[in-house]
């Protein structure tokens, strides 16, 4: 009886000790060689560099306020864009706070465009919290705004943020999309004279 236990637990033991070294050790160490030699710079996390000093990651949204900056998506993420705390609201379409918050983002921005609709990017959170891109529209919505606190011609502007502009992958999957760091990078070289 004894030794059928003992030849039972002996394959079982076996396997557990071969697949928490194979598939906690060998493979872990296998995806980060891979991901540090073929994509090193997303491996450790998309960050953007001026100067030496990382300034952000271009998956991680960033708030800017002010009028000289294309504004991003509102964050739910903890006190605002805060990485450690990604996560949507978890507030439902009739949550009175989600409606209020709404609501004053909107009378916020309606007056850039008297009468014109909101594009919904500039009011919603997305699930994360920390999406960094917005649509080509809500881009388009604030050109003026950005236009006329830096001195650009809005048509002048526009080629940028078309330039900016990433299309579906494969043409299909996905929206296109603005990475507003990004976009406001490229803002910043071309006001301080560097070439874009």
């Amino acid at each position: 009886m004894k030794n059928d236990l003992v030849s039972a637990l002996r394959p079982a033991a076996t396997m557990t000790i071969l697949f928490a070294l194979l598939l906690g050790m060998v493979y872990p160490m296998l995806m980060t060689i891979i991901g540090q030699t073929a994509f090193p710079r997303q491996a450790n996390g998309s960050l953007v560099m001026e100067g030496g000093k990382v300034i952000g990651s271009s998956l991680i949204g960033q708030g800017f306020t002010g009028a000289r900056y294309f504004h991003g998506r509102p964050s739910a993420a903890g006190k605002g864009y805060d990485a450690s705390a990604s996560s949507g609201s978890n507030l439902g379409p009739t949550s009175q706070v989600l409606i209020d918050r709404v609501r004053g983002d909107i009378r916020a921005l309606a007056p850039e465009h008297p009468g014109q609709p909101i594009p919904a990017d500039l009011v919603t959170a997305s699930g994360s919290g920390l999406d960094p891109e917005i649509s080509p529209e809500a881009a388009e919505w604030q050109v003026d705004r950005v236009a006329k606190a830096r001195g650009i011609e809005p048509a002048a502007l526009r080629r940028i943020v078309a330039a900016e502009t990433q299309q579906p992958v494969l043409g299909f999957i996905g929206e296109p999309r603005i990475n507003v760091l990004a976009l406001n990078l490229r803002l910043d070289a071309r006001a301080a004279g560097r070439k874009d």
